[in-house]
């Protein structure tokens, strides 16, 4: 009779029930929203880094005889471009591969120093509490009375609009969600006994943030992250859409949407592909961070 098969440790606990990452797996993949928007957020991503090899031509490339094809579904379509071309004759199922690259960019990067900004001031302000929690709160406060967009455009305006010009002013005016929440489940945090038992045993205060504290909050900041991205992306969007934004030739998603506002009555599929594409990233983008919400708030009680 064959041996039975023994309880594996990463799987199940000393009591034979599922241990807390196999529950969380477990939730994780029967979360359909959350699987279906990591899907589609995982395929975009490959599509983006993955440009190079799969565009089927340059998406700087212009040909005037060629401008304005229509996408296969039209009757005389080209075959040679799927999606059609714009009104310079770049091939648009290029440039919106290619604008994959450019949004996500925007949405990593501003997510990077919003986040960095913003989980240092709450952590701050929450361990702390006191003068330092005041001080923080009152910057908060401040950047909440701020009206973003109109800032962003006055600094482009100012600077010059460039893609790096964008991710600085998306970047270091975002990060106010990001200290709202790190504050308030820091307050929650330092009252928990291991911090208490870090602070008894004589742990240095970058230790407790860095070893204790940051890696219980990180949870809830990951679904800000998410919230925030999409936020980065449909700004970039707008103010390129204005002029303000990633200027051309660059294949951005807002500037593409831009450049077929004159068309939009006769081809409107210009304006339609990309803005199915900001549709389907901002949908990708919200449903993994709702996911992610419903997933660690069960698993972990935090969110």
């Amino acid at each position: 009779m064959a041996a039975p098969t023994p309880f594996k440790p990463e799987t199940f606990d000393a009591n034979g029930e599922l241990s807390p990452g196999a529950r969380l797996r477990r939730r994780m993949f029967g979360h359909r929203s959350f699987v279906l928007g990591v899907s589609v957020l995982c395929a975009i991503v490959v599509v983006a880094i993955a440009a190079p090899l799969i565009a089927p031509h340059d998406p700087y490339e212009t040909d005037l005889s060629r401008r304005l094809l229509p996408p296969f579904w039209h009757a005389d379509s080209h075959a040679d471009h799927l999606l059609g071309t714009d009104k310079v004759g770049r091939d648009y199922l290029s440039r919106m591969i290619y604008g994959a690259r450019i949004s996500l960019l925007i949405g990593g990067l501003t997510v990077l120093i919003s986040g960095a900004i913003g989980c240092f001031l709450g952590v701050v302000a929450g361990y702390f509490d006191g003068r330092v929690d005041a001080c923080v709160t009152y910057l908060v406060n401040t950047r909440l009375s701020i009206p973003l967009f109109l800032v962003a455009l006055a600094v482009v305006a100012l600077f010059g609009s460039s893609l790096m010009t964008v991710i600085l002013v998306l970047g270091f005016f975002l990060w106010d969600q990001f200290a709202v929440v790190a504050r308030s489940v820091t307050l929650q945090i330092r009252q928990k006994d291991y911090v208490k038992s870090a602070r008894a045993v004589g742990c240095s205060t970058p230790h407790i943030l860095v070893r204790e504290v940051l890696p219980n909050i990180r949870d809830p900041l990951l679904v800000i992250a998410t919230v925030e991205m999409a936020n980065a992306i449909l700004l970039e969007a707008s103010l390129s859409f204005l002029g303000f934004g990633v200027q051309a030739p660059l294949p951005s998603w807002g500037l593409m949407l831009a450049d077929a506002r004159e068309f939009m009555f006769f081809d409107p599929w210009l304006l339609t592909i990309p803005g199915v594409g900001l549709f389907l990233l901002m949908l990708a983008i919200n449903l993994t961070g709702d996911g992610l919400r419903d997933v660690t708030g069960k698993e972990y009680g935090k969110v």
